[in-house]
């Protein structure tokens, strides 16, 4: 830190108890009480330096006998006993150094005080405005210090302009390359030594370069304020700082003073200065909140996240509740589920998690992603292209909200309704697949056993089962669980996938089938030898593709008899071909009623018949492209 020495003369200042003396040899004749801090000094260093001290001791020693020493009151000084001690120094010619830290209260005493040069040449206010102008606005560290200083003796630093000075300064610092003004100064460009160290004026310093990035100055804000830190981050602002700068700033602070802010706080992480109560908290977070930028991506996710589950604990203002919910909503598909699950803490709510806000959050994202795509490209585009840039947030989003709703489902106070509600809210089209939906449906009638059937097949009409994968498919068909109608109807849409499965496979083969075989003699090219060893790896894994294929259709063929039983002994045993067509109208099919399982039965057992033929066939032909291959090479 830079320091000016002032005066000359030995130390004759010392002290006892609550008085301050100055050993000269001679008595003292005048007494200065500045708060409860008394200064028996003299009369004649006083008044040579300051108009008002001479004027008081005037009107004292007026109203006094010569006999009886002088007392001067000074209340309202600011710095108080502090700063009139090194006024007194400074009178007296005592060595005093002028630093950062002391400079504001000095300038701000001696404007109190009268300390012109009027009354003698190099007094206090021009000795303390010189140091300010020349050193300290000049220099980051003595800058933010002379504000922190300022604090104390507000409103005198505020009317003298030092507080805007303070703070213009460091604005422009913030906004510039700290390279330029900070030391050792490189005039130039940067000088470095074949060591690599810097140069200053071609003598190596020993320092090394320092490369600075955009938040070199976050922690040292910190230390001010927030209503100073405030009014330098408007400050920077209005010199057109990017606004990421600004909220990372504000991030930085917010870490420090609002516990909690992070579920996971390391040992390395920013620690708290101050313990601040929780209005205190409240207040801050509002300030906060109301500083940030409204840009998306601008504030991290989870940062955000930490905010809202403080503003619900402090209990904050409504306003700062909803705007914090609006910018987590703008950047939804950046949250994790961990974000999500936001405990309750109203005693109105009866649910472990906070669903209602999920819900505005996700309001919000979905009004947004609307905004984005209206005349760009409709539901039914972007269904057919699952890939595009448009649909990759929704889809995250969606996966995102399944997650949720798996986490939330065993919860035995959360209502069909509110469950309901949430799923819905999510496009069909952001859903590529329903396995997620499928999984948070079961959880939740395994949560809730008492539910009816009506209110079961209600809940299950929330997902589709053509957009179940093979694997959830297997898992809903044996599902105890699930409605009669939705297992039927898995059953179904499965068989349809097997179909169009056995279909491309074959398909395959016949394609390999017809293929060209390479003639003897020949020496084959690295392409087409590279092309059978890749035929003959496909045909491996189709091999092992048909042996699944026919364990699955033996399995339900087994499957669709024993729902035949389960269906007869359920209606009118003798009416077998009424029932299934009750069923077939139920769940939706337009077959005929005595045709369903029989039908189903047979498609089964020509299918294994026919894949059992396909399988040999395909065997004989990747052994005779094996012999060919051999014999070529």
């Amino acid at each position: 830190m830079a320091c000016v020495k002032l005066g000359s003369k030995p130390d004759s200042f010392k002290r006892q108890g609550q008085a301050w003396y100055c050993a000269t040899g001679l008595p003292s004749d005048v007494t200065i009480e500045v708060g409860d801090m008394s200064f028996h000094l003299h009369k004649f260093p006083l008044i040579s330096k300051s108009g008002v001290l001479e004027k008081l001791i005037k009107e004292s020693s007026n109203s006094t006998t010569s006999e009886e020493p002088c007392l001067i009151k000074l209340p309202d000084l600011p710095g108080g006993a502090r700063s009139f001690e090194l006024v007194a120094r400074f009178c007296y010619g005592v060595k005093l150094e002028l630093t950062a830290a002391n400079s504001v209260l000095l300038r701000c005493a001696a404007q109190d005080l009268e300390m012109s040069e009027e009354l003698c040449e190099g007094n206090l206010i021009s000795q303390t405005e010189g140091f300010l102008n020349q050193v300290v606005f000049r220099n980051w560290k003595d800058s933010l210090k002379a504000l922190q200083s300022c604090e104390e003796t507000l409103p005198f630093s505020e009317n003298l302009g030092i507080v805007k000075r303070c703070i213009d300064s460091l604005a422009v610092k913030a906004c510039t390359d700290p390279n330029l003004f900070g030391w050792p100064i490189e005039f130039g460009g940067p000088m470095q030594s074949p060591g690599g160290s810097v140069l200053w004026n071609g003598i190596s310093t020993g320092a090394r370069p320092r490369n600075f990035s955009p938040d070199w100055w976050y922690d040292d804000v910190t230390a001010l304020n927030f209503s100073m830190y405030r009014r330098l981050i408007q400050a920077m602002e209005s010199r057109g700082i990017r606004q990421e700068i600004i909220a990372g700033s504000l991030t930085h602070y917010a870490k420090k003073y609002l516990p909690g802010l992070t579920r996971r706080q390391t040992a390395g992480s920013v620690t708290l200065t101050a313990v601040l109560s929780e209005e205190e908290q409240k207040n801050l977070l509002e300030e906060i909140d109301g500083l940030l930028p409204v840009q998306k991506g601008m504030v991290p996710t989870k940062i955000l996240f930490g905010m809202l589950r403080t503003a619900m604990i402090l209990k904050a203002d409504a306003a700062c509740v909803c705007n914090l919910e609006k910018r987590i909503g703008l950047q939804l598909d950046q949250a994790s589920l961990e974000d999500l699950l936001l405990p309750n803490f109203s005693y109105t709510m009866d649910t472990l998690y906070n669903v209602e806000c999920v819900q505005r959050m996700l309001e919000h994202f979905l009004q947004m992603d609307q905004l984005e795509n209206n005349g760009v490209a409709s539901p039914g585009l972007m269904d057919e292209m699952p890939g595009s840039p448009s649909l990759t947030p929704l889809t995250t989003v969606a996966r995102l909200i399944d997650g949720y709703l798996a986490e939330i489902a065993p919860d035995v106070n959360l209502k069909l309704l509110k469950f309901q509600t949430l799923a819905s809210m999510v496009p069909d089209y952001a859903r590529p697949l329903d396995d997620g939906l499928y999984r948070a449906i079961d959880i939740y009638l395994k949560a809730h056993p008492w539910m009816s059937e009506e209110e079961r097949e209600q809940l299950c009409r929330l997902m589709d089962c053509q957009k179940l994968s093979l694997e959830a498919c297997t898992h809903a068909a044996q599902n105890e669980r699930l409605p009669l109608r939705v297992v039927v109807q898995v059953l179904f849409f499965e068989q349809l996938q097997l179909r169009t499965s056995i279909a491309g496979c074959l398909l395959i083969s016949d394609n390999l089938d017809g293929s060209r075989p390479l003639r003897s003699g020949t020496i084959p090219v690295s392409g087409e030898a590279g092309g059978w060893t890749t035929a003959v790896r496909e045909n491996q894994v189709l091999k092992v593709g048909m042996d699944n294929m026919r364990m699955r259709l033996n399995e339900l063929e087994k499957e669709c008899s024993n729902m035949r039983q389960e269906i007869e002994k359920l209606g009118n045993k003798g009416k077998t071909a009424t029932g299934w067509g009750s069923v077939g109208k139920k769940i939706g099919f337009k077959l005929k009623s005595n045709q369903m399982c029989s039908a189903q039965e047979g498609s089964v057992s020509d299918q294994q018949k026919s894949v059992s033929a396909k399988l040999e066939k395909l065997q004989a032909k990747v052994t005779k492209h094996k012999k060919q291959l051999s014999i070529d090479l």
